[in-house]
């Protein structure tokens, strides 16, 4: 009786093996390999003569267990079967190889493709920064003009949105000193969109005082919101682009001030003086009116200060909050006693120390002349 039971039980495992296992087996086989066969069906097929295969043997071997007739011809068929499957099973492993190595190839040819790309972009991006950097005003002018002053200028990308600009003009009256007119302007956008609407907004500057002999900011701002209206009614597209600036006119003791958005501060007496700005930008606005100029009666000592929103917006601190209007007037008066060349470090470090390892948000551009 025992040995009937074990026989038994032998017989039950097969049956289990061949009708419910396996089965489950070929058809996870197949669901994994599917996708690399060209014919679904070739691996449908493959995966069911598998199932035939192993069945017929693992009968086979029952039916020789019971010495049974036909259990030599069903291993014999099986063995068969499973040698077929065992060679056509390698062909479609060595299609997934071949297929394995074209996708390296064609990886390998795509990164090659974008690196360059990359560097076609890259070299356009640095070519466009040696155009905005001719556009810029030297060091070795600026210090000509403005002897105690600063620039911080602290592009957010390779080149800005930001830019700074100086032109000089003839004495006039008593005067012997040349007057200067400097300006820190922030264009729409940043990167390259951005330097593109400067490069169009710094030759406006440019235009108003070269060729229309403006001397007063505000007939400068409105001068050139008029040339850059007009340079981007030319595009076929509704081009809202333009920029807001902070502009003055230094002639010895007396400085004029015309601003779009960007406010002027002199520092008096450890006191902050501000002027605010008209409220339009250089460029498309309803209801336009001419810009501003106000006119100061400057004293030994004042410093003066312009710059665009990009120092005071950046995020960063131990709650990752905005620099602010606050701080940076509190920073600005507590270094008053320094020369303009540690103040640009003081006002450079103190940027880095807010920012930490929080991403630069915008382009920067301060301007401090000490008279």
């Amino acid at each position: 009786m025992h040995w009937l039971s074990a026989r038994f039980q032998v017989i039950i495992g097969v049956c289990l093996l061949c009708f419910s296992t396996m089965p489950i087996v070929i058809k996870n086989r197949y669901e994994k390999w599917k996708d690399y066969s060209e014919n679904t069906f070739h691996t449908l097929s493959l995966s069911f003569i598998d199932l035939l295969s192993v069945t017929l043997i693992a009968l086979g071997g029952l039916f020789k267990l019971q010495q049974w007739p036909g259990a030599d011809l069903m291993i014999l068929i099986g063995g068969i079967f499973l040698g077929i499957t065992f060679f056509l099973w390698n062909q479609v492993f060595k299609t997934i190889v071949i297929k394995q190595k074209e996708t390296e190839i064609k990886l390998q040819n795509t990164y090659i493709e974008l690196k360059e790309t990359h560097e076609a972009i890259r070299d356009s991006i640095t070519y466009a920064k040696r155009i905005q950097s001719a556009i810029l005003p030297p060091e070795k002018l600026v210090k000509e003009y403005l002897k105690e002053s600063l620039i911080l200028y602290k592009p957010k990308d390779v080149v800005a949105g930001d830019f700074y600009w100086m032109e000089s003009v003839a004495p006039t009256g008593k005067n012997k000193e040349p007057m200067v007119l400097f300006a820190a302007a922030d264009c729409t956008g940043h990167g390259v969109p951005g330097a593109m609407v400067s490069v169009v907004c710094n030759n406006a500057l440019n235009r108003s005082v070269r060729e229309n002999g403006l001397t007063a900011p505000g007939e400068i701002l409105t001068k050139t919101r008029d040339i850059v209206i007009q340079e981007f009614e030319k595009s076929e597209e509704d081009v809202k682009d333009g920029m807001d600036i902070a502009l003055c006119g230094l002639d010895g003791m007396k400085l004029q001030y015309a601003g779009a958005h960007n406010p002027l501060w002199i520092i008096r007496n450890g006191k902050i003086i501000e002027t605010k700005a008209n409220k339009q930008p250089i460029g498309q606005f309803d209801n336009p009116e001419p810009y501003t100029t106000h006119s100061f009666d400057l004293e030994k000592r004042d410093s003066i200060y312009i710059f665009s929103d990009g120092y005071v917006d950046q995020f960063g601190g131990e709650k990752g909050k905005k620099f602010k209007s606050r701080a940076f007037r509190e920073l600005l008066l507590s270094i008053q006693d320094k020369t303009m060349e540690d103040q640009k470090t003081i006002i450079d470090e103190a940027f880095e120390t807010w920012k930490g390892s929080l991403e630069q948000i915008d382009d920067v551009c301060v301007i401090g002349v000490r008279v």
